[in-house]
């Protein structure tokens, strides 16, 4: 009888402690403290922290609409590409301006070579430009006299600083150096004909028609000295080198 009231006893203790441990208040359930609101979940959570993104919806945890805003792009929007123009027969403008030039050559201008007494052992062709466009004389004339098989090279200190623009009615100018005027030179013949050829935008490219100015009666003397001007926008600047 004695060992049945001391485990009695000892269970009533342990329920008492049971209910100390539960909040004590004697209703079998857990107090979870009057006027707290209840801990939000790990969705709730991430769902907060979350930035708004573009568009209009979804609500908070009490229930108010939520307005969501775009959020600014880190990204700088990129510049629009220039776009250059090419005109004509010839790729670029002249000065600037946007206005589209041609080449000069053989089908739009008329071209005149003759020999000068100054300086000695020269010649000057001139290139007018007929057409009803500017047109532009890049580097220098490729000469050939009858039926030569090498081309004469230009004076690189006659190269001018700006390419030749002639605008309708106006000239330009290369000088041609026939001999040496010591006798230096060698293989010297008389020619009979003479073709100026025309170049492009780049060299030794080709310009368009090339041209066949007449030489006089008795032909041009000529040898191994042959050598030429790049083009000039004056006679002077084509004679004086």
């Amino acid at each position: 009888m004695r060992h049945i009231r001391l485990l009695a006893a000892t269970g009533t203790a342990v329920a008492a402690l049971a209910l100390t441990a539960c909040g004590g208040n004697g209703t079998g359930t857990e107090d979870e403290g009057a006027g707290l609101p209840p801990t939000p979940t790990a969705s709730a959570e991430q769902a907060a922290s979350k930035t708004p993104q573009a568009g209009t919806g979804g609500r908070t945890a009490n229930g108010t609409p939520v307005t969501r805003t775009h959020a600014p792009d880190p990204r700088p929007s990129a510049s629009p590409a220039t776009r250059g123009s090419q005109g004509g027969t010839r790729a670029g403008t002249s000065g600037g301006s946007g206005t589209s030039v041609v080449l000069c050559n053989g089908a739009n201008t008329t071209v005149t070579a003759q020999p000068v007494a100054r300086p000695l052992n020269h010649m000057l062709i001139t290139v007018k430009n007929t057409g009803g466009k500017t047109c532009e004389l890049p580097y220098y004339p490729v000469l050939r006299f009858d039926q030569m098989q090498w081309v004469p090279q230009a004076d690189r200190d006659t190269q001018p600083q700006a390419v030749v623009s002639l605008a309708p009615g106006e000239s330009g100018y290369a000088g041609v150096l026939l001999s040496a005027a010591d006798g230096s030179g060698t293989g010297g013949m008389t020619a009979r004909k003479l073709t100026v050829g025309f170049q492009g935008l780049t060299p030794n490219s080709s310009g368009g028609p090339s041209a066949t100015p007449s030489l006089p009666a008795k032909g041009v003397y000529y040898d191994s000295s042959l050598k030429v001007t790049y083009w000039q926008q004056e006679m002077d600047d084509a004679l004086n080198w």
